[in-house]
């Protein structure tokens, strides 16, 4: 059955957005992990690109899972590196140093 995009589920992902803390990264499949719609990554991306009609939301913490930036984000690189996340050589975020953990999730 296809999620339907509301109001609660929008806040309730930038919700957990917001809890990702300087210096860290989220992937967005870890964030449809921990809103218990696993299998909508893309739907959390989808919401992220419509996120500044909400409010001030650090998106640019959220990368794929293998550590590539979003498209069409210009910014988010240079935002990353001021907040002392390590990228590879390749150009991607180093997940194994900057994933953001949560206990017991």
């Amino acid at each position: 059955m296809p999620v339907v995009l509301t109001e609660k589920l929008i806040y309730e992902i930038l919700s957990v957005v917001e809890e990702i803390p300087k210096g860290k990264v989220a992937s967005y499949g870890q964030i449809a992990k921990l809103i218990g719609k696993d299998k909508n990554a893309r739907l959390v991306g989808k919401v992220l690109s419509m996120a500044e009609y909400y409010g001030d939301y650090p998106c640019h913490r959220v990368v794929n899972h293998a550590g590539r930036l979003a498209p069409y984000f210009f910014s988010q690189k240079g935002r990353l590196l001021e907040e002392g996340v390590e990228f590879n050589k390749g150009g991607r975020v180093n997940m194994k140093k900057c994933q953001w953990t949560i206990c017991g999730k």
